[in-house]
Order: C-alpha cells, then structure tokens, then sequence
C-alpha cells in the first residue's frame, strides 16, 4: 500500500497533464541528462519524513554495531574476523593498511520498503559508491511550477546528496588546503572506468557545481612530486577512492600502484576518503554475522531489537546447521525446500553481480546454485518483497504499478539523501541501473508526520 501522498499525486496527475510531466518538463545539468536523461521514472517518490530518517538513524548505529564486530565477536583479532568473512591474506592485508581503526561513516544501504517499514538488503560501506548525482532529479523538478505548487502545499523537502558529500569532501580537505575550492581526485582501478565513465562525469559535473575541483583518473596516472599527488597537472588535496582491495588484487601491480596514494596520506600529504579499513565492514557477511543466532549474546537488547527490525533472515552459506525463528534446521535442506524465498549474494561483489534469485529459477538450478554457491563465498537472505508504487504513465495517463529499492547515504552528520531504482512489478529482482533496459530512476522528497 502507498502512502497518502503519492495516493494524492497520483489523483491530481489525472487530472493535471503538467504534474504528470514534471519530470521530464525538469531541466537537467547536461551531463546528468547524457546519463540518466532516459532512465527517469514518469514522477519522483515520497515517504513520510519519520520514516526516512528513522531508518537513516538505525543505519547510524548499526555501522557502529558492524565496526564493532572485530572486538565483540573476535576478542579484536582482525586475522580471525577476516577468516571468518572469507577474506583471503593478500586483501587482508589491504583492507588493514593503515591498522584496521575505524573508517569514516560514509556509505549507502539499499533498502526495500514491504509496506510497513524499511528492510536492509545491502550495506555498501565505503566511498565506491554510486548515485550522489540522482540528487539533481529533486532539485531540478523542484524548479518546474507545478511541482513546486504540489512541494509547497505538503510542505516537501529533500536532502541533497551532493552537497553532504562536498561538505565532508571539505572537511577532509582542510587539514590539506586552505582553498575554498579543494582538488579532489576520483581515482579508479587501472582499467577501471570504462564502463562508469558516464557515471563519473555526471557525478564531476554536480561536484564542481558545488565547488568541488572534481579530477577524474586511475590509480596508475597519479604522478608524485616532494611528497604530493598530481593529476592531469593538478595538486591533489584528497584522493576519493573508488579503487578497492578485489580490484587491486586483481592487478598484479595493484597495491604497487596504490602505495603512492597510500604513503602520500600516511606522510600527511592528502586527505583519503575512505581509506581501505571501509572495506572490511562492506563485506555481505557482517549482515550474517549480525543476523546469526549464535552471536546474539554479543549485542544489547536495544541493539537486537533494531537488527531483527532492520535486517532481513541473514546466514552464510555453510553446510551445518541453523536457527530459522525458533527450529533448528540443516540450513542447505532448508534452503532446498524455500527457493522461493530466498536470495543468495556473493558476500564480497557490488552491483548485483553474481546474484541468484531463488524464485526466478527453476528446482533443479536452484539446486546446482546451492552446490555452486556453498562454501564461505555467498549468504543466503530472506526475500523481501517490496510494496508496489503506482505511477502515472506521462504520455498515456495510465496507472502503471514499479517495484522500488530506495537507498539512504550516510555521512558523518547522518542522513545524506535518497533515490530510487526501479522496475515495472513483474520485471524480476531489482539489482542494478544496468542490470535491466526496463531499469529507472528517480528522486525522493519527504513530508512531515501529520
């Protein structure tokens, strides 16, 4: 079921062929249009102000919760803590570069609504994040007069994902520069961004629209002269790492070619957003860590109460036994017999690669995923189906019904904003804007508890 806003906006656009255009009649900076201009959904989506931040809020303490893991669970051996989530020494040893502390709240959950409340899918922890720009959609539709007629009269608001994260990007950079317009260098992988530099681009264009000296390159371009970064000729005052330990790895010279950028922020040369440590806390499964039965006794009460409120069934996927409500059951026969609602994600891969949808998939493969799957790669979720969201249809005015994964990001000062990813209902699981041609995107605004 929706909430009354939409009710109310979807009513109004049958009547007003303007409210149902406004996100298209939307003037979009030209870099955002390139890449996302034919992906826009046909109106933006709303949620009471109470919920978004709430979860926002128990998102906050659970990445407390998760950075925690290490002492709580392991007595603070990171070697064991790694063992266990399947990190293998050489990226270890990455993700602990500078000592394993704790990381810097950044991040995005993907959530799905079930028409009650918020459910955690993903926790991408870390500064390898997409979707900042999607911010533009709430700006630039807010500009059009009627939907500006419809925000005033409901008093909507929103949270600008780009403006929270040019504000930490300065925060990081003022121990570095006394500029009121910081370099900050994007830096990918060698060979990394290819098939995002659509992405990055729309993303440089709002940062340095908020006055943000947005660089763009890979981790091999940088160039060090006394100490300090250089890109394209430019000194860097923070490097926003979008490499990550796999990708690195993966690269025979990878942590040669990262030492640069390493050294360089353990010398005081550039700020490093976010340094690896982040990595270690991205990883699927914390969520079953968090999720399992036999660590209960690790966590408060309170702090029981909001994972089992937040979190979705969550178990690593190993032969053996496990807890399902109050059964006890062998977990690969449990999970034999309830394909249709479960999920199995690689613990260690983001944007949906490598995903298996129990219910998209036939008995027989569904078995041959278990076996393929089983080991300490993957976790097994519980489905979480998410409610349905009407949406008028711009050029036909009919109703048309999507399934939506919002996102919230955090930062230091919390809730960072929203979008949305969607699909027409009966278009499979929502993973990824490129997953699917049918894939669309939106904006979010919030409206005050009556």
């Amino acid at each position: 079921m929706s909430d009354r806003i939409t009710a109310e906006y979807v009513h109004r656009c049958h009547a007003d062929e303007r409210l149902r255009s406004v996100v298209h009649d939307a003037a979009y900076p030209p870099l955002f249009f390139a890449s996302c201009g034919k992906r826009l959904l046909g109106r933006p989506f709303f949620i009471e102000e109470a919920q978004i931040r709430g979860i926002a809020d128990d998102l906050v303490t659970l990445f407390d919760i998760l950075v925690s893991l290490p002492g709580r669970l392991f007595d603070g051996d990171l070697d064991r803590y790694c063992a266990a989530l399947g990190i293998e020494p050489r990226r270890a040893a990455l993700l602990r570069r500078f000592g394993g502390g704790r990381p810097t709240l950044y991040g995005r959950a993907d959530l799905y609504h079930d028409g009650t409340s918020f459910k955690l899918l993903e926790f991408n922890v870390g500064s390898e994040l997409g979707g900042a720009d999607r911010a533009e959609i709430s700006r630039a539709v807010l500009d059009v007069p009627a939907f500006r007629e419809f925000a005033d009269e409901h008093h909507l608001g929103y949270v600008h994902t780009g403006r929270q994260v040019a504000k930490l990007l300065r925060e990081t950079a003022a121990p570095y520069t006394a500029s009121d317009r910081p370099v900050v260098a994007l830096l990918e992988a060698d060979g990394g961004l290819g098939p995002y530099l659509h992405l990055v681009h729309s993303f440089q264009e709002m940062m340095r629209g908020l006055d943000i000296d947005l660089v763009i390159g890979e981790v091999g371009q940088v160039a060090v002269k006394d100490g300090y970064l250089h890109l394209d000729g430019q000194r860097i005052d923070v490097v926003l790492r979008y490499f990550s330990a796999d990708q690195l790895v993966e690269d025979p010279r990878g942590e040669q070619l990262a030492e640069a950028v390493f050294r360089a922020h353990e010398d005081g040369k550039v700020g490093l957003l976010t340094t690896m440590e982040s990595g270690l806390y991205a990883n699927k499964g914390t969520l079953a860590l968090l999720s399992d039965q036999q660590f209960r006794a690790a966590f408060s009460p309170a702090e029981a109460a909001l994972i089992d409120r937040v979190l979705p069934w969550t178990r690593s996927l190993v032969a053996g036994p496990a807890q399902v409500g109050t059964d006890t059951v062998d977990l690969i026969e449990y999970c034999r017999d309830n394909r249709e609602q479960l999920i199995l994600k690689p613990r260690g891969d983001f944007g949906g690669a490598g995903i298996v949808v129990g219910w998209e998939q036939s008995d027989r493969d569904w078995r041959q995923s278990l076996v393929d799957c089983s080991g300490d790669r993957y976790v097994v979720q519980q489905r979480v189906e998410p409610r349905r969201e009407p949406v008028v249809d711009p050029d036909t005015g009919t109703v048309e019904e999507w399934l939506a994964t919002w996102d919230a990001f955090l930062t230091p000062d919390g809730y960072a904003g929203s979008h949305i990813r969607a699909l027409p209902a009966g278009g499979g699981a929502i993973i990824g804007m490129g997953a699917s041609a049918s894939a669309r995107t939106s904006g979010v605004f919030y409206y005050p508890s009556t």
